[in-house]
C-alpha cells in the first residue's frame, strides 16, 4: 500500500490550480463551490486568461506562470493539474519536487513509461500523485457494483459507447482519439466493477467516412482478465443520433443472472432465481457522494486527512492506462497483446528516458514494473 505525507484537517485545503482553459475553469468553478477547497493560486502559461478566469469569479489569488515560484509565494497545500495531457508528467513532477501532493486529469501520463516515472517520483517525493478518473465517482455506478457483485460468476461484461462531440483542437488531430481520450474512464470501470486487471487484448479500429477526426474515431476492444472474463468495449466518436451517455451502456452477464447500466439513471438486474426484474435496494450511504471531479477532488482531501490510499492512486491507475496503450498496439499490429508485455515494455523506455537521476535511481531498484505495482 501507498505511503504518503499527510496533512491536517483543521482547514480548507490549500490548491493551486494548473491550467486555465476550458476543463480548468471547470475545475475552478467546482472548487469554488466546495467548502473543503480554498483556491489560493492560478497557473497558466497565457497569463491573461488566467487573470481573466480569476476575474470572472471574483477571486483575488496569485496568478503566474510558475507553479513552484506561485505555490511558495502563497503557502500552497497541494496543486490540481488540469493542463493539456503532454504537459501532464512535467508538471506533476515539478509539483512532487516541491513538497507537493497532486490530483492530476486523467490520464495521468501520455504514456505507461511517463506514468511509471511518475510513480518512481512519487515515492521519491513521499507525496500522494493521484488521477482523477471522475466517471468511477457516481451513486449509481455504486449501486450496480453491487448488484454485479451478486450474481456469480462474471463471463461477460460490455460497453457500449456512441457519442458525436466536436471538440475541435488537439483531439481532431489524434491517432486515436477515442481509445486514448476517452475510453480509459470505460476501461478504468471495468477494473473497478470486476476488483481485477486484464491480461490480454485485442482491438481494431477504424474511422467511418463522415468522420471529422483524422485518426480513428472507432473502436472495439476485448480484454481478456484474470480469471477469464470478458471485457468487450464498442464505441465510437463520430455516432450521431440514439446516441449512450457520457458513461456509456454497460451490461454484466453472471452465472446467476444479468445486470445492465445505462450510464445514467439506476441500474436493472434479474436474477436467475426471480422471474422478474428484481428491484434494485436503495443505495445505503451514497446520498452525499459527490459526482465526477467533484468525487474525485472528495477522494484527494480524504486520502491527504487521513492516509487512506485513494483508488486513483498512480500506482494502480498504471493498470487503466497500459489498458489504453495496449489496446493501440493491437489495433496497430493487428496482434493479441498481453498487458504484461506493454508494462515491462514501459519501464525498460523509462529507464533510458529518465532525465533526472534519483528518479532513475528508483526506477533501477525495481528490476522491473512489478514493484510500480505493489502501492495498489
Amino acid at each position: 500500500m501507498s505511503t504518503f505525507a499527510t496533512v491536517p484537517a483543521d482547514r480548507p485545503l490549500r490548491v493551486v490550480l494548473v491550467g486555465a482553459g476550458s476543463m480548468g475553469r471547470h475545475w475552478l468553478d467546482m472548487l469554488v463551490g466546495t467548502p473543503a477547497a480554498e483556491v489560493v493560486g492560478l497557473v497558466d502559461l497565457d497569463l491573461d486568461l488566467a487573470r481573466a478566469a480569476a476575474t470572472e469569479r471574483g477571486l483575488s489569488i496569485a496568478v503566474g506562470d510558475s507553479l513552484t515560484a506561485v505555490a511558495a509565494d502563497v503557502g500552497a497545500q497541494a496543486v490540481i493539474d488540469v493542463t493539456v495531457p503532454p504537459a501532464h508528467h512535467a508538471v506533476n513532477s515539478e509539483a512532487l519536487r516541491a513538497g507537493l501532493p497532486v490530483l492530476c486529469e486523467k490520464p495521468i501520463a501520455p504514456t505507461v513509461a511517463e506514468a511509471l516515472s511518475l510513480v518512481a517520483a512519487e515515492e521519491l517525493s513521499g507525496q500522494l500523485l493521484m488521477t482523477s478518473q471522475s466517471r468511477r465517482y457516481y451513486p449509481a455506478l455504486a449501486e450496480f457494483k453491487a448488484v454485479t457483485s451478486a450474481l456469480g460468476d462474471i463471463g461477460i461484461v460490455t460497453t457500449e459507447f456512441f457519442k458525436a462531440p466536436h471538440f475541435g483542437g488537439f483531439r481532431d488531430e489524434m491517432d486515436h482519439p477515442l481509445l486514448v481520450d476517452m475510453a480509459i474512464h470505460a476501461f478504468d470501470v471495468s477494473r473497478y466493477l470486476l476488483d481485477a486487471d486484464p491480461v490480454t487484448v485485442d482491438c481494431h479500429t477504424f474511422n467511418p467516412s463522415w468522420s471529422w477526426y483524422r485518426g480513428d474515431a472507432a473502436a472495439t476492444a476485448t480484454f481478456t482478465f484474470d480469471g477469464g472474463t470478458r471485457y468487450t468495449f464498442t464505441g465510437s466518436w463520430c455516432s450521431p443520433g440514439l446516441e449512450t451517455s457520457w458513461n456509456g451502456h454497460w451490461r454484466v452477464s453472471g452465472a446467476g443472472g444479468s445486470s445492465t447500466w445505462d450510464g445514467e439513471g439506476r441500474p436493472e438486474v434479474e436474477y436467475l432465481d426471480a422471474p422478474t426484474r428484481a428491484e434494485v435496494p436503495a443505495p445505503i450511504g451514497q446520498a452525499s457522494v459527490r459526482s465526477e471531479i467533484a468525487g474525485a477532488f472528495d477522494e484527494f482531501v480524504d486520502a491527504l486527512r487521513t492516509g487512506r490510499t485513494p483508488s486513483g492512486d498512480v500506482h494502480s491507475n498504471i493498470f487503466s492506462l497500459a489498458m489504453v496503450e495496449g489496446a493501440v498496439r493491437s489495433a496497430e499490429t493487428g496482434a493479441t497483446v498481453t498487458l504484461a508485455a506493454v508494462l515491462e515494455d514501459a519501464y525498460r523506455s523509462a529507464l533510458v528516458n529518465e532525465r533526472s537521476d534519483d528518479v532513475k535511481a528508483v526506477l533501477e531498484s525495481w528490476g522491473s514494473a512489478s514493484p510500480a505495482l505493489i502501492g495498489r
